[in-house]
């Protein structure tokens, strides 16, 4: 369980809807969809009626500060089976990095990969008090594309498994271009946040507006106010 899992649920029940991709960039096919990862009934580019109106007011707090610049949207709403496929996915994926046969590892390689796996990925839970940030369609994983329909080099790819997801990484590095990666990290959180978007302290590229991690973040700076999330698991 994760901290913000102690977050209560009161879904409001508003309704998933597309995202209006012509205001954004995306890439097509989905790269989730690419290896097939079973979405049934919504795309990957779907979200809550007011998340979507919350995006739209991002993209257009960037084009105040960078015209012509757009967000692009990596992956928004994720069912709980696309959340399993993927973690197994991204485990068979580590297994083979580290150049290890999965059959044969032992109980304790087998802990430390699932823990890293578990950095990046929340767990595929089906337990209504505890839903993947993604299966309530409430949160969205960007980043940003130049004037010139270029994606913007963040200093890592979106779902890298290492320190260098963390937003704050680059802040104090003395590694080449690192600053202009802080920089532009803190570029796309600024617009994300004017829209009341917050991100995932874990993950530059992951955002979201009324479940539990929005809650939590929320109260971890006003501890007073106890938010609750208003967004639960829809499938």
């Amino acid at each position: 369980m994760r901290p913000y899992h102690q977050v209560p649920i009161q879904e409001c029940g508003e309704p998933l809807v597309a995202i209006p991709l012509a205001m954004f960039a995306v890439e097509s096919p989905h790269p989730y969809e690419k290896l097939g990862a079973p979405y049934g009934e919504y795309s990957p580019y779907f979200l809550r009626r007011s998340v979507v109106e919350s995006l739209i007011t991002a993209q257009n707090h960037l084009q105040l500060l960078r015209p012509d610049w757009r967000i692009q949207i990596f992956d928004a709403y994720r069912p709980v089976a696309v959340q399993q496929f993927m973690v197994n996915y991204s485990f068979a994926e580590a297994v083979r990095n580290k150049g290890l046969v999965e059959e044969n590892l032992s109980a304790t390689q087998r802990q430390e990969i699932w823990q890293e796996i578990y950095q990046i990925w929340a767990e595929p839970s089906l337990d209504i008090n505890t839903p993947p940030p993604h299966s309530t369609g409430a949160a969205v994983d960007v980043t940003l594309v130049d004037e010139n329909g270029a994606i913007v080099n963040m200093g890592s790819p979106i779902d890298e498994m290492s320190e260098r997801s963390l937003p704050d990484y680059y802040a104090n590095s003395e590694q080449p271009d690192a600053q202009q990666y802080h920089a532009l990290r803190l570029l796309l959180r600024d617009v994300m946040e004017k829209a009341d978007f917050k991100r995932n302290p874990r993950e530059w590229w992951h955002f979201s507006i009324g479940d539990q991690m929005w809650a939590w973040l929320h109260n971890q700076i006003n501890p007073g106010q106890n938010l609750v999330a208003r967004y639960g698991r829809l499938l």
